[in-house]
């Protein structure tokens, strides 16, 4: 059943809610499930990483709450309420209980009430063994008993959880999994400015086929800047609930020497193992505690920005290492890798559509979802700049924003010519993965041989000794191209990136670059005999206005 809330009093709507520094507080009568039912409940909620508030206090309590307690209950968000058959004999609880009513009101916090062996209609009516009880305070405590009476009605009348046959520990997975739900447990910031998430969502949710009881794999595939690690990580948001436990081992790229990965085996058992400190002294020892910890737990694994096989083979090397019903979610740049890998479905992030480009930008740019009316005529340059690309599309409206229209135009035309840093760097990242010939070939695309076919391209390159075929499928693995109707294609940065490599081999000097490409330095250099032995091909502009390579 669900849990409600009660509704927080008018006269606290303006007031705001506090932050919470807990997740849950647990409200029992230690005499009943102490030693039981909420000690595993509570262990089970620290567990999955919910921060959780229990009195441990065995000697008898007070008279009244102290303020500790009743400091707890109003900083936490969750207030769970274990009605067990002595309940309403501990006058403490029953005071409890009233005081968080009153702090549910004030700061609009969930109670789940849990029913214990009890019905929860004993408890509204305050029959059955709460009868006894009642009949003991209303001799003492006469006023007391009429708000512990209705602190009861009300909170019994809230759908909440109610154990009476079964298992203990069934009923408990289905608790700890509900609050972790409700409290999207370990979110993964994503970023506020998210386009097009939904439908990435809708696609690897029907790959990750959750309710099937076998270990999956599923990888994730794009171009630098596409948004791998953000899908990834709102799959992982949405789905994460669902497991004993997950991990998210971010940026694998940069750590992925001997030495890093020995320490995301680390942290890869220290984030499903619930904080156990595990000294790892070599990757094959890490490997075997892996599978020996992980085999009996249904865990969700991210491996984020993978470049290097070996770093898949240390860290999820087989399907037989996890418990069935576990998924692994890899990303990366290089599709080869996942192929290699055997992962069950593979899926390439795209560029953004038109609508969604104009959506992401005009939240960077102008701050809002649509464009300012004055900017629609340089938007589409902008946006045609971009080509759908999300990290481009973020890094130009942060550039842009609270510009005047003279200097939109003056920004736009400087881009044209030069990419910006962090675009570059981005993009780069997968040229300089490439070996000598992979990226002279890469090069001689981006300046001649952008939109030519495919067999004529791989001729020309082949007599040049750069075995083409090969050279060019690693390309299409690493996303830097895309063949069409046996076309070959990029996207318009990645020639722009490919554009900049060659410039900064000689900034002033394009007779020193290896390749030259537009009109005016093939001019420059033939006009002012600026040649050099750099220089390895040419494309001119005859006066037909069509391209020859030289």
């Amino acid at each position: 059943m669900a849990p409600t809330s009660i509704e927080r009093s008018s006269s606290s709507s303006s007031t705001s809610i506090p932050p919470w520094k807990y997740d849950v507080f647990l409200s029992f009568r230690g005499e009943d499930t102490r030693e039981n039912f909420t000690d595993h409940l509570y262990t089970s909620l620290i567990e999955r990483g919910i921060h959780t508030f229990r009195d441990d206090e065995e000697i008898e309590r007070g008279s009244e709450i102290t303020p500790k307690l009743l400091k707890a209950i109003e900083e936490s968000r969750f207030c769970v309420v274990v009605f067990s058959k002595g309940y309403a004999y501990s006058r403490w609880c029953l005071d409890e209980l009233v005081k968080i009513i009153e702090c549910v009101k004030e700061n609009g916090q969930t109670i789940i009430p849990i029913f214990y062996h009890v019905d929860p209609s004993d408890v509204r009516k305050q029959t059955g063994s709460f009868t006894e009880a009642f009949v003991n305070h209303e001799k003492q405590y006469e006023e007391e008993t009429k708000r512990w009476k209705a602190a009861l009605r009300e909170v019994s009348n809230i759908s909440g959880w109610h154990l009476e046959n079964g298992y203990e520990y069934v009923l408990i997975k289905k608790i700890t999994k509900d609050i972790c739900k409700r409290l999207s447990c370990k979110i993964l910031h994503v970023g506020e400015n998210i386009v097009g998430m939904d439908f990435h969502l809708e696609k690897l949710k029907s790959f990750i086929s959750i309710k099937l009881n076998e270990v999956r794999m599923i990888g994730i595939y794009g171009i630098g800047g596409i948004g791998n690690t953000a899908i990834a990580k709102a799959v992982c948001n949405s789905i994460s609930y669902q497991f004993d436990g997950s991990s998210f081992l971010e940026n694998i790229r940069v750590m992925g020497n001997c030495c890093g990965v020995l320490q995301l085996q680390q942290k890869l058992l220290y984030d499903i193992l619930k904080g156990r400190n595990i000294k790892l002294h070599n990757i094959d020892e890490g490997i075997n505690v892996i599978k020996d910890r992980l085999h009996a737990k249904k865990v969700l694994i991210v491996v984020d920005d993978v470049d290097n096989l070996c770093q898949l083979e240390y860290i999820v090397g087989k399907h037989n290492w996890f418990c069935p019903g576990s998924r692994i979610i890899i990303t990366t740049r290089d599709k080869h890798l996942l192929d290699v890998h055997g992962v069950d479905e593979t899926y390439e992030a795209k560029e953004l559509h038109h609508e969604e480009s104009i959506a992401l930008f005009s939240r960077y740019a102008f701050k809002q979802s649509l464009p300012k009316d004055d900017y629609k005529n340089l938007l589409n340059r902008a946006i045609g700049y971009a080509k759908g690309l999300p990290l481009a599309l973020k890094v130009l409206g942060i550039f842009l924003f609270g510009k005047t229209i003279p200097e939109w135009e003056s920004s736009l035309c400087k881009l044209e010519r030069k990419l910006p840093m962090e675009i570059q760097s981005a993009l780069k990242i997968s040229f300089d993965g490439l070996d000598d010939v992979e990226k002279e070939i890469f090069l001689d695309i981006v300046c001649f041989f952008k939109g030519k076919d495919r067999d004529f391209v791989s001729r020309i390159l082949n007599g040049c000794n750069f075995y083409a075929e090969s050279g060019i499928r690693v390309l299409v693995d690493k996303c830097l191209l895309t063949i069409k109707n046996n076309n070959i294609d990029m996207h318009d940065l990645l020639q722009h990136m490919g554009w900049e490599i060659v410039r900064k081999q000689c900034l002033k000097e394009p007779g020193r670059r290896s390749r030259l490409w537009k009109g005016e330095d093939v001019h420059h250099v033939l006009t002012r005999n600026t040649g050099t032995e750099a220089i390895e091909g040419i494309i001119l502009d005859t006066l037909t206005g069509r391209k020859r390579g030289v």
